[in-house]
């Protein structure tokens, strides 16, 4: 019997809040339903959500007035789905690793091969107001070829093809967050995959079933 999507999208923002991902209800998640998709609501604490909380849209926005409201990110999420057909699934968070880099304005280079999970380097993109359409367009433009993007001065956005696959492309955007920033802390300057590496390490994961 199918999963209903919006337990699941419970699930998987229970897994961020209780990895520390989404401090004081810092992130949103969703995933494509029918011709629109489903996202967290505004205001609500991640603990009290039931499936009835979570919100279905079209792709063009909500309908003014409706209830409960959903997430004040959903542009961006919507954008998403509108620019790329192979996303099912969006996880927003506010990792503290990963939130310290996009405060820098610092991406995160390709030094370690986990970083193919993201399809490559993890590009950090200008600042712009939460909620806002410059926002959605900025995240487009950073998952442009790649499976996450970090939001400069605000957080990150990875993408899947499912719920617990774009979950694992933001742990890992946040594992590799506290790497390179361990590399940074200790002077060290770290040795980078080049793109041809990258892409066959996306081939193998493939192969094996993490990635597609």
């Amino acid at each position: 019997m199918p999963r209903d999507p919006r337990a699941e999208i419970i699930e998987v923002t229970l897994a961020l809040d209780a990895a520390g991902m989404v401090p004081n209800k810092s992130g949103n998640v969703s995933c494509r339903l029918g011709d629109g998709f489903a996202i967290t609501p505004s205001g609500t604490p991640y603990r009290e959500l039931q499936p009835a909380d979570i919100v279905s849209l079209p792709l063009d926005g909500p309908v003014a007035g409706a209830t409960p409201r959903p997430s004040s990110e959903w542009r961006m999420h919507a954008a998403i789905y509108r620019a790329r057909p192979d996303v099912t699934a969006i996880v927003h968070t506010h990792s503290p690793r990963a939130t310290t880099l996009a405060c820098a304005g610092q991406g995160i280079p390709a030094f370690h091969y986990m970083i193919a999970l993201a399809g490559g380097d993890v590009r950090c993109m200008p600042y712009a107001t939460f909620g806002t359409a410059e926002l959605a367009e900025s995240a487009v433009r950073g998952l442009e070829g790649r499976r996450a993007c970090l939001l400069g001065n605000h957080g990150v956005m990875a993408v899947g093809t499912s719920l617990q696959r774009a979950l694992a492309v933001a742990v890992e955007v946040e594992n590799l967050a506290g790497e390179y920033l361990g590399m940074l802390a200790a002077g060290l300057r770290p040795k980078l995959l080049d793109e041809a590496e990258i892409r066959h390490v996306v081939g193998k994961f493939t192969d094996y079933g993490r990635l597609g």
